[in-house]
C-alpha cells in the first residue's frame, strides 16, 4: 500500500466528488470579476506573496478563481473543455485521487509563487494565476488518455499525446531556458522572447509547476498504471467472466450420468464413503455404482 492508499484510507470520506463543477463555478465568478472590475483580482484575490505576508492569506485560495480565458467565446470552450477533462478524471481516478491532485497542484503554485518573488527576485505570481494548473490538468489526462482525439483550430484531429508532447516539450525550452538564461546571448534571448518564451529562472519555477504533480502523480508511483483506461477495462473484463463463470460452474456432478444440480431442483447429491477418492453421486446412482478401488 502506497501513501496515497493510506491517505485515501484516511480521508477518503472527506473527498469532494463533481469537484470540477464547483471549480467551473468559480472559474465563471472569476471571469464575472474580471469583466466589473478587472483590478479587483490583481488587487486582492491574485496569488502575490508580498500581500500574504502582509497578512493577505486568503491569496493561498483565492487565486484559484482566476478563468482560464478572458475572452467570452474561448471561456466558454475553455470551461467546457475542463470541465470534461475533470469530470472524465474523477471518474476514473476516484474522487479522493482527483482532489489530491488539484489540491497539490495548487500548493506548489504557492511555493514557486514564493520562490519565484524571493529567492529569483521576480513577484510574477499574480499574472499567471490558474495557467499552469489548468495544463497539469490537461497533461494528466494526455497521460490517461493518449489516444483521445481533439479539434485542433476547430478543424484538424490531433491526438491528446500530441498536443501533451508539445506543450511538455514548450514547458521544458521554457525551464531550460530560464535556467540558464544568465549564459545565454542577447540574440538568443531575444528568439526565445518572440517564441513567447521569457528566459528568467522565475518563469522556468512557475513552468516546472505545472509538471509538479504530474511528475508526483505519474512517475513517483508504480500503481498509477491501474488506473489506467486499458487496465480499468481488463480488470472490468475480467470481473465479469468470473462472475459469468459463477453463474455457469456447477456445485454437484454424478460421477456416473454427469448430472449436475441445474439439471432439476429435486436432484440430491452424496459422497460415497466407500469409493477411494471424492466421488459424488445422484441418488439414482448412489446405492447402484460400483465403488472405485
Amino acid at each position: 500500500m502506497n501513501w496515497i492508499d493510506k491517505l485515501e484510507k484516511k480521508f477518503g470520506r472527506y473527498a469532494i466528488h463533481n469537484l470540477m463543477y464547483y471549480v467551473i463555478i468559480l472559474y465563471a465568478l472569476g471571469y464575472v470579476i474580471n469583466v466589473v472590475a478587472p483590478d479587483f483580482y490583481t488587487g486582492y484575490l491574485s496569488l502575490d506573496p508580498t500581500a500574504i505576508l502582509h497578512g493577505q492569506i486568503w491569496r493561498i485560495v483565492t487565486f484559484i478563481i482566476y478563468p482560464p480565458s478572458t475572452g467570452l467565446f474561448f471561456f466558454l470552450i475553455s470551461m467546457y473543455l475542463y470541465y470534461s477533462i475533470g469530470k472524465v478524471l474523477e471518474m476514473q481516478w476516484g474522487a479522493f485521487r482527483f482532489n489530491l491532485y488539484l489540491l497539490t497542484g495548487m500548493l506548489l503554485h504557492v511555493v514557486a509563487a514564493f520562490l519565484s518573488c524571493y529567492v529569483f527576485g521576480a513577484n510574477i505570481g499574480p499574472m499567471f494565476g490558474t495557467y499552469y494548473l489548468n495544463y497539469s490538468l490537461f497533461f494528466a489526462f494526455a497521460a490517461t488518455y493518449p489516444n483521445m482525439q481533439f479539434l485542433l483550430f476547430f478543424i484538424i484531429p490531433i491526438k491528446a499525446k500530441w498536443l501533451g508532447i508539445i506543450n511538455a516539450v514548450y514547458f521544458g525550452v521554457t525551464i531550460v531556458a530560464g535556467f540558464a538564461a544568465p549564459y545565454l546571448s542577447v540574440q538568443t534571448l531575444l528568439t526565445l522572447y518572440q517564441a513567447g518564451i521569457i528566459a528568467h529562472p522565475a518563469y522556468a519555477v512557475m513552468a516546472l509547476v505545472s509538471l509538479g504533480n504530474f511528475l508526483i502523480f505519474f512517475f513517483s508511483m508504480k500503481t498509477m498504471r491501474r488506473y489506467s483506461p486499458k487496465e480499468v477495462h481488463r480488470r472490468q473484463v475480467y470481473n465479469r467472466s468470473v462472475q459469468q463463470g459463477e453463474k455457469r460452474a456447477s456445485v454437484h456432478r454424478c460421477a456416473v450420468c454427469g448430472r449436475t444440480e441445474k439439471d432439476g431442483d429435486d436432484l440430491v447429491f452424496r459422497y460415497c464413503s466407500k469409493c477411494n477418492g471424492n466421488y459424488e453421486y445422484c441418488q439414482d446412482h448412489l446405492f447402484t455404482h460400483e465403488h472405485v478401488k
